[in-house]
């Protein structure tokens, strides 16, 4: 059974749901019992059309539960609806699924919340990290929206902006290696950039292309983590850094700012840099300055305190950084980075240890235990 192939699917399967007036609750529910039964009975009898089969089982599902509940029970009238047998439709309804779940009725940071659970395939936990929230809280928001949707008809897309975002936490997820979706985020995003004419669509874009160059360069053969200044910038791909510069260029000349080209624009800064060393620092604090008054991310000045540090010493980095909440992630890995850097191997050792147990992934966990290890061992030695 290929997982991955239903894990494809599965949008545009809802998506025919949604269209044919079965609310994005009741919808989600029938795909998801289609897939438990497309499991069960594909290894021994697969269709000659996974994606139609899917519709037709998941629409039964979803006139069966709908005949269930009295109170709906004038939806059977849409019984001769059903899709017939033959090969379905081959278009990419992703994209559309994602407007869709950026309904109106619901709060942007909701909005996101449900499209990455039902449609980007993320867990609630995943989710839950990338807004720096409790789990349990996450679960709530997201059963809110669900039940906010229920019964709405989805045909009134929600904003090119809420699409972004939601663009952009799959993309971030992708590329941290815990799910690998960057490349389905940059497709969507390449798909999005050529329909509508939005800067910050060609600033996502460019954001993702210059992210995604130096993936290779970002894991060594074992798997552990490397971190930008150790990178092998030999590996880094010239190709995608060119064209996202490209479409950087383009939408800043547009003078219409927004958060992802300044994003972008540091990342551009870094990729342009021969090495770490003739990295334009001073230029990347300025730019950290712009995203701050753009998002007032307290994520935004945990990373300007990091580039302060660079551009004016690790002193200066850690008087911006005693400016934050301590209880931010990876406040404790960059504290221990500046004292590192201001030569104070002991604090240092310490606070990596410390930012080790409070790491969110396995990768990142090892790479904090080894810095950790490397200067304790350094200082006995």
């Amino acid at each position: 059974m290929d997982e991955a192939l239903l894990r494809s699917l599965t949008p545009g399967v809802l998506t025919v749901l949604v269209r044919r007036g079965a609310d994005f609750a009741a919808a989600e529910d029938a795909v998801q019992e289609a897939l438990v039964e497309a499991l069960r009975g594909w290894p021994a009898d697969p269709p000659r059309d996974p994606k139609g089969w899917l519709v037709t089982v998941a629409w039964r599902k979803f006139l069966d539960a709908t005949r269930a509940d009295t109170a709906r029970r004038r939806r059977e009238d849409r019984a001769d609806e059903e899709p017939p047998p033959g090969p379905a439709p081959a278009a990419d309804d992703t994209l559309q699924l994602y407007f869709l779940c950026a309904h109106p009725s619901l709060t942007p940071s909701s909005a996101v919340a449900l499209t990455l659970r039902a449609v980007g395939g993320l867990t609630t936990r995943q989710i839950a990290r990338a807004y720096l929230v409790p789990e349990a809280t996450m679960a709530q928001r997201i059963s809110r929206a669900k039940r906010t949707v229920s019964g709405v008809r989805f045909d009134r897309p929600g904003d090119v902006a809420t699409v972004l975002r939601v663009l952009y936490l799959v993309f971030n997820e992708g590329y941290s290696g815990d799910v690998d979706l960057a490349a389905e985020a940059i497709r969507l995003t390449r798909q999005l950039a050529a329909s509508i004419d939005h800067p910050e669509a060609a600033g996502l874009l460019a954001l993702m292309l210059l992210h995604h160059a130096r993936r290779a360069a970002r894991t060594a053969s074992d798997g552990s983590l490397v971190p930008l200044a150790e990178q092998d910038r030999g590996r880094w791909d010239t190709r995608l850094i060119a064209e996202g510069v490209g479409i950087l260029q383009t939408a800043l000349a547009r003078d219409r700012l927004g958060e992802f080209q300044a994003q972008a624009a540091i990342a551009a800064l870094h990729a342009d840099a021969p090495t770490v060393g003739e990295t334009d620092w001073v230029q990347i604090v300025e730019w950290y300055d712009e995203l701050a008054e753009l998002t007032d991310s307290p994520v935004v000045l945990l990373n300007r305190a990091v580039a302060v540090g660079e551009a004016d010493g690790p002193r200066a980095g850690l008087a911006a950084l005693a400016e934050l909440d301590a209880a931010l992630p990876r406040h404790t890995a960059v504290a221990a980075y500046l004292h590192e850097r201001d030569g104070d191997p002991e604090t240092a050792a310490r606070l990596y240890a410390e930012a080790a147990h409070q790491a969110t992934t396995l990768a990142e966990r090892d790479h904090l235990t080894r810095r950790a290890a490397r200067l304790n061992a350094h200082r006995n030695g």
